[in-house]
């Protein structure tokens, strides 16, 4: 897998340029340029064109693109063909696909290969699952009957974070094309790459020209494109704050809104856990994808009776873990996204630190050596010693950073699981079943898992409580996101006078 993954990888042209693709077409090299940077190794790799003259151009070619007969009149298994078909592609070329990922967001490649490959699946099942959609018949009298079906909404734009901008955006694009919408991705400007080409590969696949759209972009192209008079949805994935500007601009059109905004979740152990398989589950919960995602289990909740014994278990498994160039197959956490970034996390544990949290592994940038010298790096870092008032226990890291702190009873554990303005996602491990109905249904999440962590699956519907977002993505619900209600009345009696004439 690695070979290939290296092999394409290469293939990757050398210092690109990125622009929009629009209407089946890359926009021309104009607006304001900016320099795309190796997280390994500080070095710019590419060029990318934000260009604000591309937003009108994309809305209009989406909204012709809705209306044309070739993309309108399509029934729901042509579009299925031609959903498979992406699929199809995404797997051939998710050595390419994954290197212009990793050089984004510096997941090591094998991680961003297994990604790639893992998001064709969305494509296949949103296929399986509009071909069995049908619309429902209601009778209303002996002469009446309605007709209850879901129609596309028309351009929907997605806007998606640099962390997985490819296979987040597919979990947007992938329902919103089963259903008839067509789309236009904003990835981040920093992380255009990968999206570019799947708007190709969609062309590839026979999607007609404008219903797959790339703008590239900053948050100011982001706010101009979601107030278009012709867009009529928009689905985000970010952060918490900026879900909340661009849904208070969504909402007062009165336009369709989804969103999956931060994460600060917690993964409780309690006393009868599987102490090895909860412990395995707790590191890679927290620190995949070098702690860069939205459901990283960072406050780690275990029950005083284990503590100890849990901890020596799990940083165990942390000394284990190799931090390194993305390219090697040995490596498990490769660089943060952004230098930035970066400078937030060590800012974010040098104030726990100084507030009297304990580092107990980690919490500073490791030395590296040759090009990796001037990479955005950090260790995988656990803190103790940190209360519910510290911003390390209320804000998302979005790194290597996890937070261990003990509780003597289930009710403690709920509650501090719950003191959070989010509610994305949440773990336990038990063996106890009566504990499994009473804590999951207690816990202010919009996924619990029980006796696992990540388990993350087209087929079940993903999205946040509280602060965490708006709708769902994922599942035959996604579906209903992407669409719209209506009501067919047929009469097949006589018009009756209702004036006596």
């Amino acid at each position: 897998m690695h070979n290939d993954t290296v092999q394409h990888a290469d293939k990757v042209k050398s210092h690109p340029v990125f622009t929009s693709f629009i209407d089946g077409e890359p926009s021309a090299q104009t607006g304001s340029a900016i320099s795309l940077v190796d997280p390994g190794n500080g070095n710019i790799w590419a060029k990318a064109y934000i260009d604000s003259a591309a937003i009108d151009v994309a809305a209009k070619s989406a909204r012709n693109a809705f209306i044309n007969p070739g993309w309108r009149d399509l029934t729901a298994a042509q579009r299925a063909g031609l959903l498979r078909k992406l699929g199809d592609l995404i797997v051939a070329h998710a050595s390419e696909l994954g290197a212009l990922e990793s050089l984004a967001n510096g997941k090591p490649h094998a991680a961003t290969f297994a990604e790639m490959r893992a998001t064709a699946q969305w494509y296949h099942f949103y296929a399986s699952a509009i071909e069995t959609r049908d619309s429902h018949q209601r009778n209303v009298s002996s002469t009446v009957d309605a007709f209850i079906t879901r129609e596309a909404l028309g351009v929907v734009v997605a806007i998606t974070p640099f962390n997985a901008a490819l296979s987040l955006g597919s979990w947007k694009l992938a329902p919103a094309l089963a259903m008839g919408n067509t789309i236009i991705l904003k990835p981040p400007a920093e992380a255009p790459g990968s999206t570019i080409r799947l708007a190709q590969l969609a062309l590839e696949a026979g999607f007609p020209k404008g219903v797959v759209n790339v703008v590239v972009g900053d948050a100011a192209v982001g706010e101009k494109l979601i107030a278009h008079e012709d867009v009529a949805m928009v689905s985000f994935t970010g952060s918490t704050a900026a879900a909340r500007n661009i849904g208070a601009q969504v909402v007062g059109q009165l336009k369709r809104y989804v969103c999956e905004a931060g994460g600060k979740s917690a993964h409780i152990i309690f006393e009868d856990a599987d102490l090895e398989s909860a412990a395995i589950a707790a590191t890679q919960g927290v620190f995949s994808a070098t702690g860069q995602t939205c459901v990283a289990g960072s406050r780690i909740l275990i029950h005083s009776s284990i503590f100890q014994a849990f901890l020596d278990r799990y940083l165990g498994l942390i000394r284990k873990l190799r931090l390194g160039d993305p390219t090697s197959p040995q490596t498990h956490l490769g660089p943060i996204a952004s230098r930035r970034q970066l400078g937030r996390i060590q800012h974010l544990v040098d104030e726990a630190i100084t507030q009297g949290a304990t580092v107990l592994i980690g919490g500073t940038s490791p030395s590296m050596e040759g090009d990796a010298k001037n990479g955005f790096w950090f260790n995988p870092t656990v803190l103790a010693d940190v209360t519910p008032d510290m911003a390390i226990w209320k804000d998302e890291v979005f790194g290597p950073v996890a937070i261990v702190h003990s509780f003597d009873t289930e009710e403690e554990a709920i509650a501090l699981a719950n003191n959070s303005q989010y509610g994305l996602a949440a773990g336990f491990w038990t063996r106890d079943l009566h504990r499994v109905r009473r804590v999951s249904r207690q816990l202010e999440a919009g996924t619990v898992w029980v006796n696992t962590y990540r388990a993350i699956d087209m087929r079940v519907p993903f999205g946040g409580y509280k602060q965490s977002g708006i709708g769902r993505e994922n599942g035959v619900e996604a579906l209903d996101e992407f669409s719209q209600i209506k009501s067919v009345i047929i009469d097949y009696a006589a018009a009756k006078n209702p004036f006596g004439m």
